[in-house]
């Protein structure tokens, strides 16, 4: 069965196609962070004109590759929430009207759950129970899955997301959109030790939250720089020199990194799965990848990474699975659902 996926919920146009839900033929992404690089985050109007432009292109491109003609397509998955309104709007709007051109079976599905799937396009998929944390620009979650569409969502951020942190850290040390790979990058060459940063406490026990730890860097370099909280954000870096910023980037990195380790670690604990697997944009953090390796005895699935980002593989994935125990959508009826979280939408 060969699924094509398409994912537009924020600032990456992708189209992919994937047979019988691991094999991956094509994956087509079109990014978008040149152009919001200027702006040091997303312009959600921005975000929107350019998936319109490439769209058509893209999802020709993604059949292309994976040398299919819409014959050869069995249905088709697409991303209708969370994420950019107006971005979903775009991706929803060419899915819904492939399929009734095409007569295609159409399946909408949740962007953060996608992002799991991307690991069974392995070599060995993960195997159920299976703890699932999620982190990326726009999520923190912790999520048990017992098997397809039985999950349980454990724990989520409060607040600001993990990779969201990142990108304003970036900017308050004048390193470049986006965060995570800057901050990374400028991390090595830092002491992770270096300034003392704090970890929210939380009642809920899985729960993320990064607005303090995000507020304290700020602060920090408030004082190392002789300045109060008055002195603009956006002129802190400039009075910053290299070591100062490597070191504020370390020590951040590390804090936010133990954060989720230790979320992670409790669940392993408490829940004994059987496999863990990583997804989302900051699974290709190498400090994530180096703690979960120290403090979890268990092998760690981490998606391939050119799938740990945004891409449209991982909904074709999915996809295949909803095909195998759910009902298509009718295009006339679907609509986006920006903020729709994970505790609605087990199937």
């Amino acid at each position: 069965m060969k699924i094509l996926g398409i994912e537009s919920s924020c600032d990456e146009t992708a189209a992919s196609v994937v047979e019988d839900g691991r094999v991956l033929l094509s994956n087509v992404v079109n990014s978008q962070i040149d152009i919001h690089s200027v702006y040091g985050g997303v312009v959600p109007e921005v975000a929107a004109r350019s998936h319109i432009e490439v769209i058509n292109p893209v999802i020709n491109q993604a059949l292309t590759d994976a040398n299919c003609s819409w014959d050869d397509i069995d249905a088709i998955a697409v991303t209708y929430a969370p994420g950019l309104i107006g971005s979903l709007l775009v991706g929803t709007l060419a899915a819904r009207t492939l399929a009734v051109l095409k007569n295609k079976p159409l399946y909408p599905i949740h962007h953060v759950e996608a992002h799991v799937y991307a690991n069974f396009l392995n070599e060995a998929a993960p195997v159920f129970p299976m703890l699932a944390l999620i982190v990326s620009g726009g999520h923190s979650q912790l999520v048990l899955f017992r098997d397809h569409g039985d999950y349980e969502l454990l724990g989520q951020t409060q607040d600001d997301a993990v990779g969201e942190a990142f990108d304003k850290v970036a900017k308050i040390l004048g390193l470049t959109y986006p965060g995570g790979p800057s901050v990374a990058k400028a991390a090595l060459n830092g002491d992770p030790k270096r300034y003392v940063l704090p970890k929210a406490k939380l009642t809920g026990v899985y729960d993320f939250s990064f607005s303090g730890l995000k507020t304290a860097v700020l602060r920090a370099v408030q004082r190392e720089t002789g300045v109060d909280f008055t002195f603009p954000s956006g002129e802190l870096s400039a009075r910053l020199n290299d070591v100062q910023r490597n070191d504020f980037a370390a020590s951040f990195q590390y804090t936010a990194i133990s954060t989720l380790v230790d979320k992670a670690e409790k669940a392993f604990r408490d829940y004994s799965p059987k496999s863990v697997v990583i997804a989302g944009g900051v699974a290709a953090n190498q400090e994530l990848r180096r703690q979960l390796s120290e403090r979890l005895p268990l092998h760690i699935d981490y998606a391939p990474m050119q799938l740990c980002t945004d891409n449209a593989a991982m909904i074709a994935t999915l996809g295949y699975y909803y095909a195998q125990k759910k009902q298509p959508t009718d295009p006339m009826e679907l609509e986006v659902i920006p903020s729709l979280s994970m505790t609605n939408t087990t199937w």
